[in-house]
């Protein structure tokens, strides 16, 4: 239970984390589908190889999609590229880290789902059995009517008559079966390879200083969003708020009541006051715009020292002899 527990708070610890952890629930729905789906081949020449190819790509291109969609490094990516230069210019490198995180995301699951067909077999055999050459088997059934290609496009179907009290479609089936599962675990031997290598050899030719302020600038700039994205829902909260209330007192002004002072009415006022803080000063629907448009158009530069030198009131304490005593900042 604590290992859970870890491990949901990595997920949620970060954008990068979450986008990882639904990339692997992409991967391991791929898993589930493909094993609760129920392949039944046509056994037909001219429809095998049609249709086991489209069910080994179409669905990894749906869950490449998928992929694209859910990652928020797509979002962060297209808002970088598309935004006008404004005062702060672009960083193609940034752009670059953002789409090849998003690339590597979105294709866990479809190798996912090939790998795992590739590995089972069913669909290889369905495609490429009328490639065989049945030659190189005994026991081809003769007597029954059909050329050598209809009897090849009929070994996925176990049910067929054609194969009863014989060993032929079982021989067809564990050779192709054969090379498929080589061809997967090759798929899987080479994207392993070529990712340890990239790990190895990367830093030796990439500036490590560089790939640190790439990181460092995309990850500021999801956070930038989601920030941004939090004070506007503070402040429209707040805006919702004060333009509710003012339409109700417009309702009632021409009427006067006489209540008791009620206690909490300094409390209220005070957090009237906090939300007058949060508006900052936009009580416009025209300033608002105005607002997004600015930030949208031309987003401030990356340079806070105003903020963070801002001037500080110093208190000094004296004595009634105007000597200083301490000051306190």
């Amino acid at each position: 239970m604590e290992r859970l527990k870890l491990v949901l708070q990595y997920f949620q610890s970060n954008s990068e984390s979450i986008s990882n952890g639904i990339c692997i629930i992409l991967a391991l729905v791929s898993v589930k589908l493909y094993t609760s789906f129920d392949f039944n081949c046509p056994c037909l020449p001219q429809y095998n190889k049609l249709y086991s190819l489209g069910v080994m790509i179409v669905p990894p291109i749906i869950f490449f999609f998928l992929g694209v969609l859910v990652n928020r490094h797509t979002g962060v990516m297209m808002d970088e590229w598309m935004r006008p230069v404004g005062n702060r210019s672009k960083n193609p490198a940034v752009v670059k880290y953002l789409f090849s995180a998003m690339l590597q995301r979105a294709l866990l699951a479809p190798m996912v789902w090939i790998l795992v067909t590739l590995l089972d077999g069913k669909i290889f055999i369905c495609a490429f059995s009328v490639t065989v050459d049945p030659g190189l088997f005994s026991g081809v059934p003769n007597n029954t009517g059909l050329d050598v290609i209809k009897i090849m496009a009929k070994v996925p179907c176990k049910e067929d008559v054609i194969f009863r009290n014989s060993s032929f479609r079982k021989a067809v089936s564990r050779y192709v079966r054969c090379y498929s599962q080589a061809v997967g675990w090759s798929i899987l031997l080479f994207l392993i390879v070529v990712g340890a290598l990239g790990r190895l050899i990367k830093p030796c030719f990439d500036d490590h200083a560089a790939f640190l302020q790439t990181r460092y600038w995309s990850n500021y700039l999801d956070v930038e969003q989601k920030l941004f994205d939090e004070t506007c829902v503070l402040h429209a909260r707040d805006f919702a708020r004060k333009c509710v209330v003012q339409f109700f007192e417009d309702m009632t002004e021409d009427s006067i009541l006489h209540l008791p002072h009620p206690p909490f009415i300094t409390k209220a006022s005070e957090s009237w006051e906090d939300e007058e803080d949060r508006l900052h000063g936009i009580t416009k629907q025209e300033q608002m715009d105005q607002l997004l448009n600015k930030w949208y158009y031309s987003k401030p530069e990356l340079d806070v020292t105003r903020m963070a030198h801002r001037p500080r009131p110093c208190v000094t304490w004296e004595d009634p002899g105007g000597k200083t005593l301490y000051s306190d900042v």
